[in-house]
């Protein structure tokens, strides 16, 4: 089968073979993540750790020129198990040491030479010994494995189920992760990551280039898209082993195949299966943050997304927010930092007062403290709802372009995914999820489809039932 060579730059870009996807796995208990070495970071922040020692020559950089962006040291070691059985909704993110922040072993200078020249072209088989069967750096380097997943942060959370099956797999090695530095408090979060490399691309794209330095990685994995830029990206690098979908313009990867309809959490479990590494798609789970939220046991309506075809309209946002304060429910209203017009739009309609206006987009360390001690968020398809999903607390998602079954949250009673493809069932609508205008199945969800989500998750009750989720 041939695919399109379009290139792989996120949510909608990628391709659609005819093939279908299997049938998703059984839902099964979320698992920790696996052991550490040193406490994790602190989710209050970035940690930016001691410098990265510099190589003598300084880093290659390939034609994108000299960049700024230093490199930033992400904790070692998990945070405390936080499983969707019985029990509390997490538990605390342990603090880096007073004493400096959590590095991790230091980036090593680069070698005289790559492990393959620039032009060669090794294969990269599906098959073969185990993760951890072959040869590693030696008597003294630790192995790496860099992981590329530059994109954002409903992406970065719905890649969570592979990084840790990746950590589990591979616990000798540092495993580097090549992703947005923002989203360093939730990298560190994970337990999954030694080491944050910034990378990231406007549009979302393949980054050009990585400021790696050093011999190659050991493993290489392409959790970014299904190639062949973000293929080639890689196999610059020269890694021993890449773990990526098959694409025809890079025959030398004997990956699996790309099922354009699949969810985004079963995808790159299912690659990694094909490499004979397990993994849990509902490995979700991430600890509760230390700081605490400034609007405990409100109602979080977040009306922003990255595109406007994925944007519900404010006057619907505001009658929701309105019914639900005539019910005693406080109301706070979220914003990226480009949405403060929106925000501020919205809290008028809705005479909400400033102290329950959060525009301009909060730290992310602040987001995830809200969102987890809120009793509901409502949003449309984008980050905030993977991030309610990921500290258990009850969503209302509104999809158009995108169905929930390729980004939906899992099938918990806690989560109500609303879409409405058309008056025809047609259920193979999709849009454009960067669109310029809401879609036309987003616009037919109406206030009173949101209000009864609400309802059906026990909003509606009095505000001192908020409880624990399980």
């Amino acid at each position: 089968m041939t695919r399109p060579t379009t290139p792989d730059t996120g949510r909608g870009r990628t391709p659609s073979p005819a093939v279908r996807p299997p049938a998703n796995a059984t839902e099964a208990a979320v698992r920790p993540p696996a052991s550490g070495t040193a406490s994790p970071a602190s989710a209050g922040g970035p940690v930016t750790g001691d410098p990265v020692h510099p190589p003598s020559a300084g880093p290659t950089r390939g034609d994108r020129g000299a960049r700024s962006t230093a490199r930033v040291g992400v904790g070692v070691g998990p945070p405390p198990a936080a499983t969707d059985g019985a029990g509390a909704r997490g538990a605390a993110v342990s603090s880096a040491s007073a004493g400096g922040p959590v590095t991790g072993d230091p980036v090593h200078p680069p070698s005289a030479a790559m492990a393959h020249p620039p032009d060669a072209r090794p294969a990269y088989a599906a098959s073969g010994p185990g993760p951890d069967s072959g040869p590693d750096a030696g008597g003294g380097a630790r192995p790496r494995l860099l992981v590329l997943r530059a994109l954002g942060l409903g992406d970065l959370l719905a890649g969570v189920p592979a990084l840790r099956a990746l950590r589990r797999a591979y616990p000798a090695h540092e495993l580097v992760l090549a992703t947005p530095a923002e989203l360093a408090p939730l990298v560190a979060a994970t337990g999954a990551v030694d080491r944050l490399l910034p990378a990231a691309e406007p549009g979302r794209a393949v980054p050009r280039t990585l400021d790696w330095t050093g011999p190659p990685p050991d493993v290489a994995v392409d959790l970014h898209g299904n190639g062949p830029p973000s293929h080639r990206l890689l196999t610059r690098l020269g890694p021993r082993r890449l773990l990526a979908f098959a694409h025809p313009e890079t025959p030398e990867i004997d990956g699996p195949p790309w099922y354009a309809e699949e969810h985004e959490r079963d995808r790159w479990c299912r690659m990694l299966r094909a490499y004979g590494i397990d993994a849990d798609p509902t490995d979700l789970r991430l600890p509760r943050p230390d700081a605490p939220s400034p609007a405990p046991g409100a109602v979080v309506l977040h009306p922003g997304a990255g595109a406007p075809s994925r944007r519900w309209p404010l006057e619907r946002y505001a009658a929701v927010a309105g019914a639900l304060r005539a019910r005693g429910r406080r109301v706070v209203v979220t914003g990226g930092a480009d949405e403060a017009d929106p925000v501020a739009r919205l809290a008028k309609l809705a005479h909400l007062p400033d102290t329950d206006v959060f525009g301009g987009g909060l730290p992310l360390d602040r987001l995830s403290a809200l969102v987890a001690g809120a009793r509901a968020v409502v949003s449309g398809d984008t980050g905030i709802a993977h991030l309610a999903v990921a500290h258990a607390t009850p969503t209302v998602t509104l999809f158009g372009p995108v169905p929930p079954s390729r980004w939906g949250p899992p099938g918990h009673p806690r989560h109500r995914a609303l879409w409405h493809p058309g008056p025809d069932g047609d259920h193979g609508h999709h849009g454009d999820p960067h669109g310029h205008e809401p879609d036309p199945a987003l616009l037919r969800i109406t206030t009173d489809d949101v209000l009864a989500a609400l309802d059906a998750l026990g909003v509606s009750d009095a505000p001192d039932a908020l409880e624990e989720a399980p």
